[in-house]
């Protein structure tokens, strides 16, 4: 709900929670004051327009502070007569919020805090649908931790059975450069017991020359 007031010989449209500077009241700081010069109210699609004013129609505000505008040159300037005149003006003003928009039994304040009392439970809802999922998915998390913890002590133990014996084979079976150096071993010694007969295969024909 919104509503078009006129104050100070201006027209503002308004509605809750409007902050607008206006033309200087006579009203202090914190007080509240009803505006009665209400053009228009428009709730959704009805509008109420008046003639010149809305009956059963006000506007409550609050004021928030005296403030001062931006500051106006005024410069006067006469020519051929050696006349100039410059002067500075800064209008009062009065910063009001608007509380309420009123007319007849309805009130925009009223449906404003409705809405944020659905606003708050809805989000509440939210909140505890959120904290109850994610207590059951912790819960769910725990239990698979709980079944996974013996089969993973169990593979451990699998992983060190196997690889104590496969540690022992590898240690007892010969690296291949032993193997290597082995086989040349017993090449050479095949080689040199094969040698010796004939050294002496031919040492005894040359004795036997020797005799005759």
């Amino acid at each position: 709900m919104y509503a078009v007031i006129e104050t100070g010989g201006k027209q503002y449209r308004v509605e809750v929670g409007t902050e607008l500077e206006v033309e200087t009241l006579e009203a202090e700081p914190g007080q509240a004051i009803t505006i009665d010069r209400v053009l228009l109210v428009a709730d959704g699609d009805e509008a109420s327009i008046g003639r010149p004013l809305v009956a059963d129609a006000a506007v409550h505000a609050e004021v928030v502070r005296r403030d001062r505008g931006e500051k106006l040159i005024i410069f006067k300037y006469r020519p051929k007569a050696r006349s100039r005149v410059k002067k500075g003006h800064r209008q009062n003003h009065t910063i009001l919020r608007i509380t309420d928009v009123r007319l007849g039994s309805r009130s925009a304040a009223d449906a404003v805090r409705k809405a944020e009392r659905e606003a708050t439970s809805d989000r509440q809802r939210l909140e505890e649908a959120a904290a109850r999922q994610a207590a059951a998915d912790a819960a769910l998390a725990a239990k698979l931790a709980a079944k996974a913890e013996p089969k993973k002590a169990t593979a451990k133990a699998e992983t060190k059975a196997t690889a104590k014996p496969a540690k022992a084979a590898a240690k007892a079976e010969p690296k291949p450069k032993a193997r290597a150096q082995a086989k040349s071993d017993a090449k050479s010694r095949s080689e040199s017991s094969a040698a010796k007969p004939k050294t002496t295969a031919k040492a005894k024909t040359a004795r036997t020359r020797k005799d005759t």
